[in-house]
């Protein structure tokens, strides 16, 4: 495929790029000497961006990473999980209708095989999956020396402050908790409440989780469905029965529920567990939460950081100024106030993705869209070269050029000042 900078690119009928893309059009940035090089900054595409996508939001994530490589100038092999086949079919038969040119968004359906192969071939790979699968495509990525973006797992915490709205927060804490079954990335599994008001938190919280409605009706009246595979029910009943085994306590649920389907599980709420219980530490991926009473800011937040997962977290104080400086200190991707995880998924001009083992790069924003392109620097030496005239001596074109800057930078500080 020709590689052109991504803003020429004829992908629309029109010869005007759209304005989202104005951020990969060619760039003056600063040269050397005021007037003496002209620099450019130029952003090609990649090439063929390879997207492995989950099961957990078919459509979302099926999206969110083919649309600003190709706004950004380049061709998407796509491959989703199998069970999600036919939905990625229906994206690529809609974007074609609405006017992409045919085979430059191509789907290609396959188990782990079909993964490797994308992986051995693209110029750069996309993934959202679990940690595991991340490490694995890093390493081969890393050996053809592509570039790869990926958003993995996570074990994400939420912090209720003892001034927060308590109401508010258990509402929030079960949407967050929940949502999907808990088959969410960015879903909370760790809840530290202050211990003035974590009786009162907790109430609140298991009322409200315990009158939730499952089942598998497609309206309304079901709030929570089921898992989706069996491998995850497995996972997230071996995680309930560790801890309880190991001295946890279940607030409310735990139990699988037959009655509704083979792979329903109650949403559960934990509480006294330890590091040596897995829930503790690993992803369960599933409707399971676990709540933890702190009374010291500064230790919370260190128990909070000490996951080697940062994908997203959350924060609940009615003293936003204080919650912003706290978000900043915790170590995730994102950090929502007064809020689980949409408001910052949601905010589409912002980054989205990981610390540590939760990921590399970031999805969404300006950077979502210069990943998938090569930046290059074009540099246009005018008047004399930067080297200096042959005629004037080094000792000489040294000290003048040290004086021109020093009143360059005398000038810019007056500018600034006016």
């Amino acid at each position: 495929m020709p590689r052109k900078n991504c803003w020429t690119r004829p992908l629309w009928p029109s010869t005007t790029p759209p304005a989202a893309l104005a951020g990969c059009a060619p760039r003056r940035v600063g040269g050397t000497f005021l007037g003496l090089t002209q620099t450019w900054e130029y952003r090609h595409p990649v090439g063929v961006v390879g997207v492995i996508s989950p099961w957990n939001y078919p459509l979302a994530m099926a999206v969110s990473e083919p649309i600003p490589a190709l706004m950004a100038g380049n061709a998407v092999v796509l491959k989703p999980d199998l069970q999600t086949t036919f939905t990625a079919l229906w994206i690529q038969a809609l974007m074609e209708e609405a006017g992409l040119p045919r085979g430059l968004f191509q789907i290609v359906a396959g188990g782990s095989e079909v993964g490797e192969a994308l992986v051995a071939t693209a110029d750069f790979i996309a993934l959202t999956g679990s940690t595991p699968t991340g490490r694995k495509v890093a390493r081969q990525a890393g050996e053809r020396l592509i570039g790869v973006s990926l958003e993995l797992g996570g074990k994400n915490p939420m912090l209720v402050l003892e001034d927060a709205n308590l109401e508010a927060a258990a509402e929030g804490a079960v949407r967050g908790a929940f949502a999907n079954a808990g088959q969410l990335c960015v879903s909370l599994e760790r809840i530290y409440v202050h211990e003035k008001v974590f009786e009162a938190f907790t109430r609140r919280f298991v009322e409200k989780t315990s009158s939730l409605r499952l089942g598998a009706t497609l309206d309304h009246r079901s709030q929570m469905g089921c898992l989706t595979v069996q491998r995850q029910f497995d996972t997230v009943l071996a995680h309930v029965q560790d801890a309880v085994a190991k001295g946890a306590r279940v607030l409310t649920g735990g139990r699988p529920r037959p009655d509704l389907g083979p792979l329903f599980f109650e949403p559960t709420i934990l509480t006294d567990v330890t590091p040596e219980m897995r829930v503790y530490h690993e992803e369960t991926f599933g409707p399971v939460v676990s709540l933890y009473k702190f009374s010291d800011l500064e230790q919370v937040l260190a128990q909070i950081n000490q996951s080697e997962y940062g994908l997203n977290a959350s924060i609940w104080s009615r003293n936003l100024r204080k919650a912003r400086a706290l978000a900043s200190r915790i170590q995730a991707g994102t950090v929502n106030i007064n809020e689980s995880y949409a408001a910052a998924w949601a905010s589409m001009d912002a980054t989205m993705g990981g610390f540590k083992a939760s990921g590399l790069g970031r999805r969404h924003g300006q950077e979502g869209l210069y990943r998938f392109t090569e930046p290059q620097t074009i540099a246009i030496e005018r008047l004399m070269p930067i080297t200096g005239p042959a005629w004037l001596p080094r000792g000489w074109y040294g000290r003048i050029a040290t004086a021109l800057l020093k009143a360059l930078k005398r000038l810019y500080r007056l500018w600034y000042r006016l």
